[in-house]
């Protein structure tokens, strides 16, 4: 082996970790300005690197997607477990909504991580079954204290919560950064217990009903987190 030989390859090895920062900086700039079904040809041009490199790099959206998002999704679950902590129940869930929306209006990619489903993302699939238990357990304290009304179902708050979820960046880019409180806030009011609020319709969504929504929500529901032509 000649030296040159030698030198060559932990020059390549240092470009392509320079690359593949290069496209994750890129990515989470485009997935945050264009939410997640942002071409991905406009992330290698703007990363410098031809789109052969990016799908080197990672082959499929769900691959770039879960690498660019998944340390801000530990984020998500981090506050989750602080909720679930809080002494008061009520509190514990509206201080750890108002984490999640904060995201949501902050990041178009964020949102689209959280209100909708994509496929092949396991930090998301995480993230997801972790949103629900929060919910789900806070909920169970929240009816326990007389704080909710007793026929809300953690379905009928995930989805309550992902369809004004999508609402976000419209709802910022229209109004003002934190126009999302006030429609939250109204959200939350309706699950108060209240004695003379009449039962709500059945039946409930179930969570395979939930999990059809989220991903018939989604701009990228025709993916299925497959190789993308950058289209």
């Amino acid at each position: 082996m000649t030296v040159g030989a030698r030198e060559g390859a932990p020059r390549q090895r240092r470009d392509a970790r320079r690359n593949r920062e290069l496209l994750l900086e890129a990515a989470h700039e485009v997935f945050t300005e264009q939410g997640l079904d942002a071409p991905l040809d406009v992330i290698a041009r703007r990363a410098g690197v031809g789109n052969a490199t990016l799908y080197r790099h990672f082959p499929t959206r769900a691959a770039l997607v879960d690498a660019v998002f998944r340390d801000s999704l530990t984020g998500t679950m981090e506050a989750g477990e602080r909720a679930r902590r809080e002494p008061d129940a009520w509190a514990g869930l509206t201080g750890y909504l108002d984490v999640v929306f904060a995201a949501l209006a902050a990041d178009r990619g964020s949102n689209d991580l959280m209100t909708t489903h994509l496929r092949g993302v396991d930090s998301l699939e995480t993230v997801h079954e972790h949103n629900r238990r929060t919910v789900d357990a806070l909920l169970v304290r929240c009816r326990d204290e007389g704080a909710v009304r007793a026929d809300v179902t953690t379905e009928d708050v995930l989805f309550g919560l992902a369809a004004l979820g999508r609402a976000v960046p419209a709802l910022t880019a229209a109004a003002t950064p934190d126009a999302w409180r006030r429609p939250l806030a109204l959200f939350l009011a309706g699950l108060r217990e209240a004695p003379a609020a009449p039962p709500l319709p059945a039946p409930a969504l179930t969570a395979a009903d939930l999990g059809e929504v989220l991903r018939e929500l989604g701009p990228h529901r025709t993916r299925a987190g497959g190789r993308d032509p950058g289209v």
